[in-house]
């Protein structure tokens, strides 16, 4: 029986419109526990500890004689008190259970956050899970010893069996959605890949020139070479630099291409346009148009650092950026029109805390539901 209709009940049978059958109801579920009328400590926790309580006190003033004509005042408060009290508990149980039932799949279901998750692909083909591969492993290739130090990046190194007639090969790096890797190339230059990217690269460097390909984002910090421009390829674009740090963005669910340059001077280049960057700016290419802007290039490297950084960045931006590392499907209910965020949280925690920063603002609230995320305002 629900609470609505224990209360009619109730309320019936104090005002003295029951029905024989429900007085009869009442005033039996009374007389069941009215015996037991011993126990005075109130316990909480216990349904049967407040019944003894609220009868015992009832108990005390009731006549021995339990005749309806005594029994009916005195039942109509009791069992009114009692049932909602053994009703209200019987709630708390269940609620109560069912709360820890929810905690325990939510626990089971916890997003966690991306970490350190990365492919290597050799020259003849080999494919290597860069997590499983123990801490100082070494991998000798065409002239070069490829480590895996304590920190988790990976190293190239000159090979003491190196010789000018080793034949060039490619290397391939790729993070899977929620991994990162670093990665220092055999020039020393040194790239963080963000999650869902791959760079392509050979395992030595020709005399001329040092020309990567990236398909996702990455942070360089490029060895300086004159003899040797470094350039990096992408879809729609080249970014070339002699000695520099820059973060390039190419992932194709963005609307544009964007190089942002934090030291040092990098030309990017279209098909039929090229422009210079100074430190600072940010290049935004799309189709064959580059557009320049002084933006927070703290912002921009945030992720390599650890970190989500959000000033006036739009709402369906930052969710890119929350399904890549996090790995989860993002699915908006409401049209959340061009909202922006201001703020930051570390990349460390549990998509659940981000999204709680997230929704402290605008107006905008989040229910994840198994690995998506569903977005309303």
């Amino acid at each position: 029986m629900d609470e609505i209709k224990i209360r009619e009940i109730l309320q019936r049978y104090q005002e003295g419109k029951a029905s024989d059958e429900e007085r009869a109801w009442v005033e039996s579920w009374y007389l069941q526990f009215t015996d037991d009328a011993d126990v005075e400590d109130l316990n909480t926790s216990d349904m049967h500890h407040a019944k003894r309580k609220i009868w015992g006190r009832i108990s005390s003033a009731r006549p021995v004689v339990r005749s309806k004509r005594y029994i009916y005042p005195t039942v109509a408060a009791a069992a009114a008190v009692l049932l909602l009290i053994g009703f209200a508990f019987y709630l708390f149980q269940d609620n109560t259970t069912l709360q820890k039932k929810q905690e325990i799949a939510t626990q089971e279901e916890i997003i966690k956050p991306g970490g350190n998750n990365a492919y290597l692909t050799l020259a003849d083909g080999k494919k290597i899970n860069l997590k499983d591969m123990e801490e100082g492993t070494a991998l000798e290739q065409a002239g070069m010893k490829i480590v895996k130090k304590s920190n988790g990046e990976l190293v190239y190194e000159i090979s003491k069996s190196s010789s000018k007639d080793d034949r060039l090969g490619s290397n391939t790096i790729e993070t899977p959605v929620g991994g990162q890797y670093h990665v220092v190339l055999p020039d020393g230059t040194k790239v963080w890949l963000n999650s869902s990217s791959s760079l392509a690269y050979p395992v030595r460097f020709a005399a001329n020139e040092r020309k990567v390909k990236l398909d996702g984002e990455a942070y360089f910090e490029v060895q300086r070479d004159k003899k040797r421009p470094f350039r990096v390829i992408s879809e729609s674009q080249t970014v070339e630099v002699l000695g520099t740090k820059f973060n390039v963005n190419t992932y194709k669910d963005e609307p544009v291409v964007k190089t942002t340059l934090l030291e040092g001077s990098v030309r990017v280049s279209l098909a039929t346009i090229s422009k210079i960057l100074r430190p600072g700016e940010q290049a935004a290419a799309t189709g064959q148009e580059i557009q320049i802007s002084v933006v927070d290039t703290d912002q921009a490297v945030a992720w390599y650092r650890g970190d989500f950084v959000f000033d006036g960045v739009e709402l369906k931006n930052i969710m890119r950026q929350i399904s890549r590392w996090y790995g989860v499907e993002v699915i908006y209910q409401n049209d959340i029109g061009d909202v922006k965020f201001g703020g930051s949280i570390s990349r460390s925690k549990d998509i659940e805390e981000v999204l709680k920063v997230l929704a402290m603002t605008k107006g905008v609230n989040f229910k994840v539901e198994g690995r998506r995320v569903l977005v309303m305002r």
